[in-house]
């Protein structure tokens, strides 16, 4: 389909369910979905119609102004969660879950890091225990964001603990009101509590629930996590866009504030935002062409140092209302609003942007080996079984 047609179906759409975005935003949103309309790319019946990626950006610019998916409640699902289950996922999962996750209808979280298993996802220790047509899984997971209002969970388990650590997970969907399951809280330096402890006693998932094969969950993880290095730090912004927009507006009405120094940080992270932005359009170009690479860690890198300084830079500008930051109490988020707020919060907030997603240490290692192809760090645990590494 080429984009004149694909406006066209737009266009013939909103007409046809005109007056219809005011009634119902999981509706509409239902509407698109069955038009083909919420990721073009996705096969037929399923949200797309099997149409080139790029061609998504038209759909985004047309579908303007109508309600849209939220992307603080609905990240990891939309994220995270859909594609892995279009890659992974029988065509009866894929019949189930998508189009619940695409109108937020049904909230997803992810069950992936653990205390002893952040930085080193796979030596995770929660256990899977096959019992007849379903398995037991008991563990801890910890930094789940959004586990307090959602209703599934992406889950990697161990179900072989006699092989290397990368050969004996499997993954996971986990119905988040399943018996054995608690969620507590944690609070962050802002007083929020996005993310939560999860843990797992004697939770039974079916093997129906299961995506990819038994022992393949390290390649299903994979996907899953280039995915969601995009979605923290590879959506396209506008020029002068995302986390520099707050700081030029602070700039240009604060001008008795500008110092020579300030003036040339500004610049030097103007420059830094603007090559950031031209190297994620290059990667939504790769995206249009398969699924997203190591690259996508760069992307994200790039981001996390970037949101930080600027932030700062941020808070400098506004010299006293900078550092107000009001409300401390301890209280559940409900969404990721981050840039809309002031810059005491949005300075707090980007100090976890270098954990978050994969620590910036990892990243460069991953950079570094599969991007740049330097020899990779000497891993002694790579070919011993997972019950042997000391813990």
């Amino acid at each position: 389909m080429d984009t004149a047609k694909l406006r066209d179906r737009i266009r013939g759409f909103l007409a046809d369910h005109e007056g219809e975005a005011d009634t119902g935003r999981a509706e509409f949103l239902g509407a698109r979905f069955d038009a083909g309309l919420a990721w073009v790319h996705f096969p037929a019946g399923l949200g797309g119609m099997g149409a080139a990626r790029d061609l998504q950006a038209v759909v985004e610019h047309e579908f303007a102004g109508t309600p849209q998916p939220d992307p603080g409640l609905q990240g990891v699902g939309l994220g995270m969660a859909a594609p892995t289950i279009l890659a992974f996922g029988t065509d009866e999962q894929r019949r189930r879950f998508l189009r619940p996750l695409w109108t937020g209808e049904e909230i997803w979280c992810q069950l992936f890091s653990e205390p002893g298993a952040g930085s080193d996802l796979a030596s995770l220790a929660t256990r899977a225990v096959r019992d007849g047509d379903a398995w037991v899984v008991d563990g801890q997971k910890v930094w789940t964001s959004g586990a307090h209002h959602a209703r599934w969970g992406i889950l990697v388990a161990r179900t072989d603990p006699d092989v290397p650590k990368h050969r004996g997970l499997t993954y996971f969907v986990c119905d988040m009101r399943a018996v054995g399951i608690e969620v507590r809280p944690l609070r962050q330096i802002t007083g929020e509590a996005e993310f939560n402890e999860v843990f797992l006693t004697g939770v039974r998932i079916p093997d129906g629930l299961r995506l990819g094969e038994v022992g393949d969950g390290w390649r299903v993880t994979q996907t899953t996590l280039m995915n969601e290095r995009v979605a923290l730090g590879g959506e396209p912004v506008e020029p002068g866009g995302g986390p520099l927009a707050p700081v030029l507006s602070s700039w240009r009405a604060r001008p008795e504030l500008r110092t020579h120094d300030l003036h040339r940080r500004l610049l030097a992270l103007w420059v830094e935002a603007e090559a950031t932005r031209v190297a994620t359009v290059r990667l939504q170009e790769q995206l249009a062409a398969g699924a997203p690479g190591p690259e996508g860690s760069a992307i994200k890198l790039a981001f996390s140092r970037l949101n930080q300084e600027l932030s700062g830079l941020d808070v400098e500008l506004d010299r006293e209302d900078g550092l107000r930051y009001d409300d401390w109490t301890f209280r559940r988020s409900q969404d990721l609003d981050i840039f809309g707020r002031e810059a005491g919060y949005r300075y707090l907030r980007a100090r976890g942007n270098s954990i978050e997603g994969g620590t910036s240490e990892i990243l460069r290692n991953i950079v570094a080996e599969r991007v740049l192809g330097l020899p990779p760090e000497p891993r002694t645990d790579k070919d011993v079984a997972w019950k042997e590494l000391p813990r």
